[in-house]
């Protein structure tokens, strides 16, 4: 009997630590859940252009807080200044159209014959493109309703985006402090994964290292390029908004969505707003920065990585649906670790068989 009672005792013993211990975990959770994304963003800064801090640390004759701090107020103008200029842009093209409309001085010139044949969408277009180059505010008046519902979407998205740099900018604080915890943090995580997977460890962080560098250059890296080239041509051509433009062409890429989405109708715009000649040239520009994934992505995407590049793409592709944008990353470094264990758990068996 007294052996019993020993027992159940001892289980809600048990059950109450579990229970106290698991509860530790929620709350801790909970208290450190805003602190999480910035934290993985910071370590993908980090790992990204580790190779760049270490370069200069050498430089500076070993000073890694310098070379760190030097890094870090870099990215920050890098993220912060291109930022102010699309604001500044954004909100400059705003007051002048809000400035024309209160006028009625804004000017649309009038649609071609030829949008009229376009396919399924032709003629709305032609009728819509029409009312607005004659009468821009009986436009407005039609579609108040439409517009009334989709300010607050602008206004929410428009906030997004202002968390969004607030993150990227407490993301960037923290990589500059990882900088000079490289060491540990890599021992850190060598030991983890040794834990996890056994003696495959150490390989394993340096193949998560190399994916992240991969997806950072083949896929915002191309995305930046294409973004920068095609503001580059809007602004030449003579469209407004031309940083307005930069930031979705730089959206559609990162999600794999071809330039041209963008660019199509806005070059469809620069025929009626220039010249023929410099509006072939910017439909020939479009073409060819659309098209340059053909051959960026091959080059830079899974360079140095023992993968397939394509299990690295449909990583980043598919952890960006899941997951947003930091997907990209982590998306491509499950699927890759994945393919690399079951690879060597394939092997390991054949070698036994044989």
């Amino acid at each position: 009997m007294q052996n019993s009672e020993d027992y159940y005792n001892r289980r809600i013993y048990s059950a109450l630590r579990i229970g106290f211990i698991a509860l530790l975990l929620y709350w801790s959770f909970k208290i450190i859940k805003p602190f999480i994304l910035p934290t993985i963003w910071g370590v993908i800064i980090a790992v990204a252009i580790y190779p760049i801090f270490k370069k200069l640390s050498g430089t500076l004759g070993g000073r890694q807080k310098l070379a760190s701090a030097l890094i870090t107020l870099t990215a920050l103008a890098a993220l912060i200044i291109p930022s102010a200029f699309l604001v500044d842009s954004t909100v400059t093209g705003l007051e002048t159209l809000s400035d024309q409309m209160k006028t009625g001085s804004i000017e649309i010139p009038p649609p071609t014959e030829d949008v009229a044949e376009w396919p399924v969408i032709g003629k709305p277009a032609y009728e819509i493109w029409m009312l607005a180059s004659t009468n821009f505010k009986t436009l407005i008046d039609k579609f108040k309703p439409q517009l009334k519902e989709f300010a607050p979407k602008v206004l929410s998205a428009s906030l997004g985006v202002g968390k969004t740099l607030l993150l990227f900018v407490i993301s960037i604080f923290i990589a500059g402090v990882l900088f000079t915890k490289a060491e540990a943090s890599e021992k850190a995580a060598m030991s983890i994964l040794s834990t996890l997977i056994g003696n495959r460890g150490e390989e394993f962080v340096g193949l998560s290292v190399s994916i992240i560098r991969s997806v950072v250059q083949g896929v915002l890296g191309v995305a930046a390029i294409q973004s920068l080239f095609g503001g580059i041509g809007i602004w030449a051509i003579g469209i407004p908004g031309a940083g307005l433009w930069a930031l979705m062409i730089l959206f559609f890429a990162i999600i794999q969505l071809p330039p041209l989405l963008v660019l199509g109708p806005l070059v469809v715009y620069a025929f009626t707003i220039a010249d023929t000649t410099p509006a072939i040239i910017f439909l020939i520009w479009s073409i060819m920065i659309s098209a340059s994934d053909a051959f960026l992505k091959p080059l830079l995407l899974g360079r140095g990585v023992d993968v397939p590049m394509l299990a690295v793409l449909l990583g980043a592709i598919g952890g960006m649906i899941m997951s947003g944008i930091i997907g990209l990353f982590i998306g491509a470094v499950v699927l890759v670790l994945t393919y690399k264990v079951l690879t060597a758990l394939l092997l390991d068996n054949l070698m036994e068989e044989g």
